[in-house]
């Protein structure tokens, strides 16, 4: 095993924590195990020790464990403590799981700044309205969101736009007709920025999602980009036989 955390990008102190956190999430330590010791996760993952205790700091400020001198590390997780995010496969399923959802939302810009769109997208209306914005549940910040709204929908409830979560108004809007949504997601990691606004380490493992919405004449009215943490994503997909 002493290769396993090579050729990635992220702190072997990071990939660490992480190992130990799935370990807990599928109850492979429950809450008031002891931790293998120091030495053995030395010997386990071929890893230096102050890389051991980085990776325990970062579970004990989730939360998650708790060192007590002269016993160990303790697992203190409990089932439960954070909100999973679905990624849904068609639009109708990511409206009804955003209906009714109010996490805090916290606008950090705000701008007329225009969409990068590629060919697939579609066509660039003239205007969009743009905003930036952090949204956090509990106290803790899970995503990072910039979303470009076509200008004239915008103005239609600008109020609303600016306070809930869009999806649920943009579909619901009379005179609004969505022809086409696409929706594609990579695991990236996470940057100085995100890293700040999410309160989580530099490099981190982070799922992005871009979510596009055209009108009937190809016009690109909805624009998200957003960017989850990793520990709030869950994908799950049926497969036709």
């Amino acid at each position: 095993m002493s290769n396993i955390f090579s050729g990635v990008p992220i702190p072997r102190y990071v990939q660490l924590a992480d190992l130990i956190r799935q370990r807990i999430a599928r109850a492979e330590l429950a809450p008031g195990d002891l931790l293998p010791s120091l030495e053995q996760l030395m010997a386990e993952f071929d890893v230096s020790r102050v890389t051991v205790r980085q990776a325990i700091q970062i579970l004990s400020q989730e939360g998650l464990v708790t060192p007590q001198r002269g016993r160990g590390t303790f697992v203190t997780a409990k089932a439960g403590r954070k909100r999973r995010l679905q990624v849904h496969t068609t639009l109708d399923d990511l409206v009804e799981m955003y209906r009714g959802d109010t996490p805090d939302l916290s606008n950090i810009v705000e701008s007329y700044q225009p969409p990068v769109l590629t060919e697939e997208d579609g066509t660039a209306a003239p205007k969009y309205f743009h905003m930036r914005r952090v949204h956090a549940r509990d106290g803790e910040r899970y995503c990072v969101i910039s979303i470009y709204i076509e200008n004239g929908i915008f103005r239609c409830a600008p109020g609303r736009f600016r306070r809930e979560v869009i999806l649920p108004i943009l579909t619901s809007l009379p005179g609004v007709t969505i022809a086409r949504a696409r929706q594609t997601l990579k695991i990236a990691a996470a940057d100085v920025e995100v890293s700040r606004l999410l309160d989580i380490p530099v490099n981190t493992p982070v799922a992005e999602v871009r979510r596009v919405l055209s009108a009937p004449d190809g016009t690109v009215i909805y624009l998200g980009e957003v960017t989850y943490r990793g520990d709030y994503i869950h994908l799950e997909m049926d497969l036709q036989p």
